[in-house]
């Protein structure tokens, strides 16, 4: 990633942005043409995969294309003194794009389908089962994302990824959100992806114990990159 800063910020935007677009806009199409739920679920993990495979194949190079608070915390956090990873100047940039990006794509999706376009879901996910599918959900997804990056795979991280989500959508129990920039932007549309804003925090929580346990996985499994000398001191010098 050798783009500057402000490119890489506004690839997460438009990615995170995009990404969302796609789960919201694809979840709307899907409940207007069936009335079927599990056809409305397979529509929206069909359009999350191919959306996610392709964004991620065109801003991979510009900014990692994490389009996940977590995936840039996890990024800054394992690699500190490593040389590797995100600096902790890049990490505070790219969380707050990636949510504004979020709540961006939920209204834009919202506008394309002619609906308010700011509309708080009522769709209540509020429960012990969700949130332990999100842990699993988040959990995996970290775990994905750094085993390809320790084993020198991450060019199949557009498949991996993309794929991995899809399944996600059904072998857990929340539908795998496992991200809180989506999660926060599906709070802003009271349609098929949608989550009420009572239970973002949960989510959101849940996420960061899945988080941590991927963190924890991936270093176990995969070891942890190489100290580089003096790395440490530059960065805490100018972060």
């Amino acid at each position: 990633m050798s783009a500057p800063l402000g490119r890489r910020v506004a690839a997460e935007v438009v990615g995170t942005a995009t990404l969302v677009a796609v789960v919201v806009g694809s979840g709307i199409q899907a409940s207007e043409l069936s009335a079927d739920v599990g056809v409305q679920l397979l529509a929206n993990s069909l359009a999350t995969v191919f959306g996610l495979g392709v964004l991620i194949t065109l801003l991979g190079p510009v900014s990692g294309a994490h389009f996940n608070p977590l995936v840039s915390l996890a990024a800054w956090y394992t690699g500190r003194g490593t040389g590797e990873g995100l600096a902790l100047r890049d990490a505070a940039a790219y969380v707050p794009a990636q949510i504004a990006g979020g709540i961006g794509g939920a209204i834009m999706a919202n506008a394309m389908f002619a609906r308010p376009l700011v509309a708080w879901s009522a769709h209540e996910r509020s429960a012990g089962h969700l949130w332990l599918g999100e842990i699993v959900a988040t959990a995996g997804l970290l775990t994905l994302i750094f085993g390809l990056t320790r084993t020198r795979r991450a060019r199949l991280a557009p498949a991996a990824v993309a794929s991995y989500i899809g399944a996600a959508y059904w072998f857990t129990s929340s539908t795998s959100f496992a991200n809180p920039a989506v999660t926060i932007g599906r709070a802003f549309t009271d349609t098929f992806a949608g989550i009420a804003p009572a239970s973002v925090a949960p989510f959101i929580a849940a996420q960061l114990v899945g988080a941590a346990l991927g963190v924890v996985l991936a270093v176990a499994m995969f070891g942890r990159p190489a100290e580089v000398p003096g790395t440490i001191a530059v960065q805490e010098t100018h972060p």
